[in-house]
């Protein structure tokens, strides 16, 4: 089992993800979650604006935000950086898909690189930044440890968005491994 990461680690790890490129980045994996519990990692994924990443839950999950239970159309995807993730998982990439991120990416995901609002091309899709806060559930804690989820949701950890950010597709295509992320 992999050992959680303390306060002091994951201080000490932050300059490698404040590196992260502004504009450029890459796709580092793609992870659908078919049901509960369940993750799937693409080397390819078709991205649309009626069901965010085919094959992901998000749709038929819903959302507890709607007052009908439907999904909150603000938190089709969410993008997490893989520098920070990578830290939090011990640098072990088959713990990545346990985050719940359907984008992993190499991209500064902070909110002076990213306002709500920014584009953001990934293959021939194009997704958009949202203003819905992603600050992480119980899973997140229990898999990366309490210390993952407080510094991610600490002052400067909710500037750099280290839990990740959502987005809804705006144009549908198609995303793979190793495509770049451009700003629009």
């Amino acid at each position: 089992m992999t050992k959680n990461l303390n306060m002091a680690e994951l201080e000490a790890g932050l300059a490698q993800v404040q590196d992260s490129p502004a504009d450029g980045g890459a796709v580092q994996m793609i992870v659908a979650r078919p049901a509960d519990n369940e993750r799937l990692v693409l080397a390819q994924g078709e991205l649309t604006v009626a069901d965010g990443l085919v094959g992901d839950n998000w749709q038929a999950r819903g959302s507890k935000r709607m007052a009908d239970g439907s999904a909150h159309p603000e938190m089709q995807l969410t993008l997490m950086n893989g520098r920070f993730l990578n830290m939090v998982a011990g640098n072990d990439r088959e713990r990545w898909p346990l985050a719940g991120d359907q984008l992993i990416v190499d991209l500064d995901l902070g909110v002076d690189n990213l306002p709500v609002g920014q584009r953001l091309r990934l293959g021939t899709a194009v997704v958009e930044v949202t203003a819905v806060p992603h600050t992480g559930c119980h899973k997140f804690t229990d898999r990366f440890g309490m210390d993952a989820v407080k510094f991610a949701n600490s002052e400067a950890g909710k500037a750099l968005r280290l839990r990740g950010m959502y987005v809804k597709v705006v144009e549908p295509g198609l995303v793979q491994t190793g495509d770049t992320v451009s700003k629009i």
